[in-house]
């Protein structure tokens, strides 16, 4: 089960961030065309809100996966992007797209998915937390 959006989540700061550089390049003389393109894009497409606590995997959401080999990962799933202006987020972030993220989106706590490694390697996951961002 997998889901794609248009949006993408962010931290209130992080938009804050964007908003604040995206007035500064626009103020430059020599004003770079393609960043105020893609900061005008995030900007839009800005979802901020507070994610339930049901247990479902989706960007704004903490989740902690545990491997086959036993290991386990603690994770932002959102936008590198756009989280990357808030200096509150001390975690990893892994994007909604990453194939891990696109494995794991749509599923519940429990669920045991299997996703392809950008090297090329079968994967096997389980969900074992996933709590909205606080």
């Amino acid at each position: 089960m997998s889901q794609t959006t248009d949006t993408v989540w962010m931290t209130a700061a992080a938009l804050s961030a964007l908003e604040a550089e995206l007035a500064e390049v626009t103020a430059q003389e020599d004003a770079d065309a393609g960043r105020i393109a893609q900061l005008r894009d995030l900007i839009r497409r800005a979802d901020t809100s507070d994610k339930p606590d049901d247990g479902l995997v989706e960007p704004g959401m903490t989740v902690a996966v545990r491997f086959a080999d036993g290991s386990d990962e603690t994770f932002l799933l959102g936008s590198r992007t756009a989280v990357s202006g808030d200096e509150g987020v001390e975690l990893d972030v892994y994007s909604a797209e990453s194939p891990l993220g696109l494995a794991i989106i749509g599923h519940v706590v429990g669920d045991a998915v299997t996703y392809t490694a950008p090297n090329g390697r079968e994967l096997e996951v389980t969900i074992i937390s996933a709590v909205p961002f606080a």
